[in-house]
């Protein structure tokens, strides 16, 4: 074979192997869920969720990682209280604000603190899709941001398991409403988080709740989505998954806007809740996104991103 038989043979072949991922996730196929999950996040080191003024009217700063107990290494709240179970006073070596503090903590004072103190993060959400070949799932659709640090946390290990919506405060104008649920830590966890990122958390199906799952349909890309009558799929009330109607009203660069239509779900919520990120959004039996965000001023209305996007984002 000489070189240019060697070159025209090549190119079609590079082709192939550049389409192939294109045409692999043209038929992707997701399972489509909308539960409420509760999120627990494992944080790296222990902080202080707010300010604190101690008895020697040193500040103990929000935010501040708790290093050492006298002489004890603390990684964990667990650390923290067995460190503080000997009386009398106690010298804490903090890091706050990029410094090294040591504080002295007087006798009994300890135990006051440590209820201010947090290793982990917890939160709601919603579970948008399993993926049936790898047993992989996303939710959110956004990032989970811790309240004290105010950034995404650095974390150990993360659990996402099944939540139960008992009440709900609605949306208005100026005033996002929000779903009241408790999370059912009691039953096994439904999956890990491997990955918390602008586009959601990730992570590996666990458990074994297949028998309840819907089956798999096909994603839908951007090119396809019509403006116009869609469904989202959310829970709010117990852990009833429901299909409520929605309008696209937008569609650009991997984004979505709409306005919820369903005079049920406008009743109960008033729109869009916080809790509701991740809800799924399908249109003519195919799926097509995750809801992320709603319009404060305008609760009736949304945002969301593309199913194909957060697939994408999460390898």
């Amino acid at each position: 074979m000489n070189r240019r038989w060697r070159q025209f043979v090549t190119l079609p072949m590079l082709l192939v192997l550049l389409f192939m991922p294109i045409q692999a996730l043209a038929a992707k196929k997701l399972i489509p869920m909308g539960e409420a999950i509760g999120i627990q996040l494992q944080l790296s080191h222990v902080f202080v969720a707010h300010d604190i003024l101690l008895a020697s009217n040193q500040w103990m700063k929000g935010g501040a990682v708790i290093e050492k107990i006298d002489d004890m290494s603390v990684k964990t709240l667990a650390d923290a209280k067995q460190a503080i179970k000997k009386n009398g006073q106690q010298q804490w070596t903090i890091q706050s604000e990029g410094k090294q503090q040591i504080l002295e903590l007087q006798e009994n004072e300890a135990d006051n603190v440590i209820s201010f103190l947090k290793d982990e993060t917890d939160g709601i959400g919603t579970l948008t899709y399993i993926d049936p070949e790898t047993q992989n799932y996303g939710a959110l659709g956004h990032q989970i941001v811790d309240s004290t640090l105010q950034k995404a946390p650095v974390f150990n290990d993360g659990s996402i398991f099944l939540a139960s919506i008992h009440q709900i405060r609605k949306s208005t104008p100026g005033q996002p409403g929000y779903k009241i649920s408790s999370i059912e830590k009691q039953q096994e966890r439904l999956g890990s988080i491997e990955k918390n990122t602008v586009y959601g958390i990730f992570g590996r199906w666990e458990v074994g709740y297949q028998k309840r799952l819907p089956k798999a349909i096909e994603i839908m890309h951007e090119k396809d989505i019509k403006i116009g009558k869609a469904e989202i799929y959310t829970a709010i009330e117990g852990s009833k998954v429901e299909s409520f109607t929605i309008n696209i009203t937008k569609v650009e660069n991997e984004r979505l806007e709409f306005i919820v239509s369903d005079e049920k779900l406008i009743e109960k919520t008033g729109g869009i809740l916080q809790g509701m990120s991740g809800s799924p959004i399908i249109q003519e039996g195919r799926f097509v996104g995750a809801v992320t965000h709603m319009f404060v001023e305008e609760p009736k209305k949304g945002a969301a991103i593309t199913v194909v996007e957060m697939l994408e984002r999460s390898s």
